[in-house]
């Protein structure tokens, strides 16, 4: 299905905005609001992302009175709308009516309703139902004019992703039926000659249920495309319903944070009139602010470089981790900012005033328990006035010289049952690299694999498990084009149907590289392994030899003493580097530096100090590039830059100093 033409996300600047719930409150409250979302700058608000059991309280019929009159207030203040189609979470007479379409666990039980996403993906019951009422709401709000944007569903897949249920069954069946066309071909890609598993009709398929061992990690990852692939389509059946009632763009927000998985974005991306993204700070990471950049720069990504919102983020603590703490002062502006510097053309929060009842009631708001007279109010106020000031900054489009190159599937083949180490995941991998470039300075963008890389000086390909021939090529080919990369353990590991490269690890990058692993030696979680260089590591050792590469380090000791962990080989007319562990931060950094001083890649300015606090990224527009610093540390920075300064209006002679915990955005006085 080739995805129609995008329509674009039109809006006078930076939007500010917020989930709001009205029905929680009464009208009285509705006044008070909407006055104080006028004070605070507010100009972009989503609806009815939770409406469906308050606009069709019984089955077909619909009570729009309510919704009419908060559209209507929120129309006369001002404020746009983004609306949502409401279907988030079906009302508790669908579910009663229709108990088949509830989620389905791996181990066979049922998930029912008094939460949220109490259906199974491929339910038709469900589609249907959430299908007539998007078609509703679009008819009758279609061509309303304070409608900016709809907004299907809310976070598709966070809770039922993947539904084990027989509905799920018949449609992963019918799935595999259009993936493979004959039950040998999937035997063939399953490898199910292994333990007896071989089928010979296709109704002896089920989902990967609960076995009493491991389960077929092919038929795993298969599960995954096919769950992801039905919440697409999912989508998909809405925004069809919406697109010939109304010509306002269409989106759903994505989960680009650390702890959802389950979606692969790159094949959603280009249903999306614009990329929207929900982020939250996750305290339990090792660097969440670096994470937080990685997640913007993902999301910029995922529209090939183009503006994209940020539908949500918190003002302090979410509810949901184990210790929910809150932002500290200025940490709001500074993680809006970050967003903004990355890509991001809209900044809006969960939610707008702090419920006061429900799962969520302890979530931090734009509004919170304590009201206006608190600090949390204070700085939402300063944050708007901010965003207010940096209109012109909109449109414009990120700088990077970096590339890191990410997979879901990788993620997806590499977290399963029996994998070498439990210790290690996917993403420690992509976020340690990461990290060791975003302590630099440098810009990134991720990519996904195959992507065209000719822009870039520096690749980073970090335990690129899964990979397919032409998408590794893509790597090596540019490096023998004259590119730099870097590609770290536990890439090249299997196919796209998770058969082994066979003849020595890192399989189609073995040339390039120059390396032949033959073996993995993972290190226990507790202990550190000495590299030759004088460096330490941790978590992985791989036991190898280099067969043209250049060795730059070997493992002095641990489970591969002796053999090679960091090597460098020439490949055409560029240099193909490989790293056999997980180095300290530090050591991590310094080899990142090395990489990019040979590949010319420099900070967007200069620094006077460490930059390791710092986030510097340049956005350019037609007319003007915007240097953004970003201070994470609590003393000043002085940073290279001359133009004029937007949050404070100075004019900036040539450096800047930026105060401990700010954010400064130049105008520069001619294109960087």
């Amino acid at each position: 299905m080739t995805p129609p033409a995008r329509r674009p996300f039109a809006h006078d600047g930076i939007a500010f905005g917020c989930d709001y719930n009205p029905e929680q409150w009464t009208p009285e409250v509705w006044d008070e609001d909407i006055a104080l979302m006028t004070e605070a700058k507010v100009d972009l608000v989503a609806i009815n992302i939770f409406g469906w059991s308050h606009i069709e309280p019984k089955p077909g019929e619909y009570d729009f009175a309510r919704l009419d009159d908060i559209v209507g207030r929120l129309h006369a203040a001002g404020i746009r709308i983004n609306l949502g189609t409401g279907t988030a979470s079906p009302p508790a007479w669908l579910a009663r009516r229709h108990p088949e379409m509830l989620p389905m666990a791996a181990d066979g039980t049922r998930r029912y309703p008094g939460g949220r996403q109490a259906f199974c993906p491929s339910s038709p019951v469900f589609r249907d139902a959430a299908v007539r009422l998007a078609s509703e709401v679009a008819r009758r709000y279609g061509d309303h004019p304070a409608v900016a944007l709809w907004h299907v569903s809310n976070e598709l897949g966070c809770h039922n992703a993947l539904c084990y249920c027989d509905v799920s069954a018949a449609a992963f069946r019918t799935w595999l039926r259009d993936r493979y066309a004959t039950i040998d071909a999937l035997n063939a890609a399953w490898g199910t000659a292994f333990w007896s598993q071989t089928y010979g009709d296709w109704d002896e398929i089920l989902p990967p249920r609960t076995t009493l061992s491991t389960s077929n990690p092919s038929q795993t990852l298969d599960f995954h495309r096919f769950s992801s692939d039905e919440l697409r389509c999912l989508y998909r059946a809405e925004a069809e319903a919406i697109r010939p009632l109304s010509d306002r763009p269409i989106t759903t927000n994505f989960m680009v944070t650390a702890h959802i998985e389950n979606m692969d974005y790159w094949s959603w991306a280009a249903d999306m009139d614009v990329i929207a993204n929900d982020h939250y700070l996750d305290g339990r990471l090792a660097d969440p602010v670096a994470e937080l950049a990685f997640a913007a720069d993902l999301s910029r990504g995922l529209g090939d470089g183009a503006p994209w919102l940020l539908m949500e983020h918190s003002t302090g603590a979410v509810n949901w981790q184990p210790l929910n703490t809150p932002k500290a002062p200025g940490q709001i502006i500074r993680n809006s900012l970050t967003h903004v510097a990355r890509g991001a053309d809209g900044v809006c929060f969960f939610q707008w005033r702090a419920s006061v009842q429900g799962s969520e009631k302890f979530h931090s708001a734009m509004l919170p328990h304590a009201g206006t007279d608190s600090a949390l109010w204070r700085e939402v106020t300063e944050l708007g006035a901010i965003v207010d000031r940096i209109a012109e900054v909109a449109g414009s489009r990120v700088d990077a010289d970096v590339a890191v190159v990410f997979s879901w599937e990788s993620w997806w083949a590499t977290q399963t049952e029996s994998r070498p180490s439990q210790s290690l995941g996917y993403l420690d991998q992509v976020h340690a690299a990461y990290t060791a470039v975003h302590s630099l300075g440098l810009t990134v963008d991720v990519v996904r694999p195959g992507a065209d890389l000719s822009g870039y000086r520096l690749v980073v390909v970090p335990g690129l498990h899964l990979v397919r021939a032409d998408e590794a090529a893509a790597i090596t080919d540019w490096v023998a084009a004259g590119g730099s990369a870097l590609i770290t353990f536990n890439s090249g590991i299997v196919d796209a149907e998770d058969r082994v490269w066979t003849g020595g690890y890192t399989g189609p990058f073995r040339d390039a590289l120059g390396v032949r692993i033959e073996e993995f030696a993972p290190v226990a979680a507790d202990e550190v392994v000495h590299l030759t260089d004088g460096t330490t590591a941790r978590l992985w050792s791989e036991r190898g030899r280099a067969t043209t590469a250049e060795v730059v380090a070997s493992f002095a000791d641990g489970p591969a003493v002796g053999h090679p962990a960091l090597t460098r080989n020439a490949w055409g007319e560029g240099a193909a580097w490989y790293l056999a562990t997980l180095p300290d931060a530090t050591a991590y950094r310094d080899l990142i530096a090395r990489l990019a001083a040979e590949a010319g890649v420099r900070p967007p300015a200069p620094v006077q100090g460490d930059i390791a606090a710092l986030e510097l990224v340049r956005r350019r527009g037609l007319d003007a590039s915007y240097l953004f610093i970003v201070n994470h540390a609590p003393h000043a920075a002085t940073v290279t830059a001359s133009g004029v300064e937007l949050v404070t209006g100075a004019v900036v002679p040539g450096s800047i100093e930026v105060p401990g915990g700010a954010v400064r955005i130049v105008r520069e006085e001619a294109a960087a």
